[in-house]
C-alpha cells in the first residue's frame, strides 16, 4: 500500500452539533436498529474544537489528547481515532498529533461525537491531500455512526434508514434565534428505544415541516419525548418554560436530554439551577 504523507502542517476545525426536527421511529429492523425519519439541522453556534498536527518527522505513532468535557470513553476508542484507524486502513498515511477540546455535551442528542468523527475525516482528507470521493466519505461516516455522515455536508437535511439516507431540504430558520438548555441528565440511546413502539405517521414529516412553523407544535413531535419525559420531568418543564418564554417551537433533541427552543426574537430566559444553556442566531 503506499504511505501517503501530509501535504499540510495543520488543519484546525470546529465540529458543530444539531437539533433534531420532528423524529419518528417507524420499524425496527432486522439488525437490531430501527428506521427513523427526522430533520437534522446544522448548528454552528456550539462547536468542539479538532487539531490535527503533521510533523517533519511523524511520531512512531498517532497520538491523541484531549481537554474541556470528560470524555466517557478511553482515548482509544473516540471515534476521532476511530476515524484515523478506518482512514489508515484504507489509504496508509504517516502518524499525526490529534488534539479535541471537547465543549458539545455528550448524552445530550446534540451528535458532537458524530460531528467529531466526520470532521475528522474531511480533515484527515485535506491534510494528506487525499482523493477520496463522496460516496467514499459517506461509507466511512456510516461506519463510524448513523448520524455521521449528516455532519460530512453543511446543510439541513431529511434523514430516514438509521439516518443514513439523506436529502437535503429548506426550512428557512435563518435569522431565528435558539436556545439550547442541557440539564444534568443522562439519557441512553438504548433507553430511550426500549420506551417507544415504532408507527407510520399519516403525512410525511416533510410536507409537515413545510407548514409555517407556527403549525409545528401541533403537528411535529419526537417519538423519545413521551417515555423519556416520564422518566425525567425536568425535561418536561424546560420544554413548558421555553414556550412561556415565548418559542414558536420547541423540542427534545434526538433522544436527548438537550432540549430546545426556536425564537422569532432574543428571549428572554434562564435555565433552572444545574442546567447549562446556550443561545444564539442561526
Amino acid at each position: 500500500m503506499r504511505r501517503y504523507k501530509p501535504e499540510l502542517t495543520i488543519m484546525i476545525t470546529f465540529p458543530h452539533c444539531k437539533i433534531n426536527i420532528g423524529l419518528e421511529i417507524i420499524a425496527r429492523r432486522p439488525d437490531g436498529y430501527h428506521d427513523i425519519e427526522t430533520v437534522m439541522y446544522p448548528v454552528h453556534g456550539l462547536c468542539d474544537s479538532l487539531e490535527m498536527l503533521s510533523l517533519e518527522v511523524p511520531p512512531a505513532h498517532t497520538v491523541y489528547t484531549s481537554s474541556g468535557l470528560t470524555l466517557d470513553c478511553t482515548a482509544d476508542r473516540n471515534i476521532v481515532i476511530r476515524a484515523w484507524e478506518i482512514m489508515n486502513r484504507r489509504y496508509g498515511i504517516d502518524p499525526a498529533r490529534i488534539h479535541l477540546h471537547k465543549v458539545i455535551p455528550f448524552g445530550a442528542g446534540l451528535g458532537g461525537g458524530s460531528s467529531d468523527g466526520a470532521f475528522a475525516l474531511r480533515s484527515i482528507v485535506q491534510l494528506f491531500g487525499l482523493d477520496v470521493s463522496d460516496t467514499e466519505m459517506e461509507s466511512m461516516a456510516a461506519e463510524l455512526g448513523s448520524d455521521v455522515p449528516f455532519f460530512l455536508y453543511d446543510r439541513p437535511a431529511l434523514c430516514a434508514g438509521r439516518g443514513e439516507k439523506m436529502s437535503p431540504i429548506d426550512i428557512g430558520l435563518e435569522g431565528r434565534w435558539l436556545t439550547i438548555v442541557k440539564p444534568p441528565v443522562f439519557v441512553s440511546t438504548a433507553e430511550a428505544y426500549a420506551g417507544v413502539t415504532p408507527r407510520t405517521a399519516r403525512t410525511p414529516l416533510a410536507e409537515r415541516i413545510a407548514a409555517p412553523m407556527e403549525t409545528w407544535k401541533a403537528t411535529i413531535e419526537n417519538a423519545f419525548e413521551e417515555t423519556v419525559f416520564q422518566h425525567y420531568p425536568l425535561l418536561r418543564e424546560i420544554k413548558s418554560a421555553l414556550y412561556d418564554a415565548g418559542a414558536v417551537y420547541a423540542s427534545m433533541s434526538g433522544s436527548g436530554s438537550a432540549i430546545y427552543g426556536i425564537f422569532d426574537d432574543r428571549p428572554t430566559y434562564e435555565a433552572p439551577d444545574g442546567c447549562r444553556s446556550w443561545t444564539m442566531k442561526l
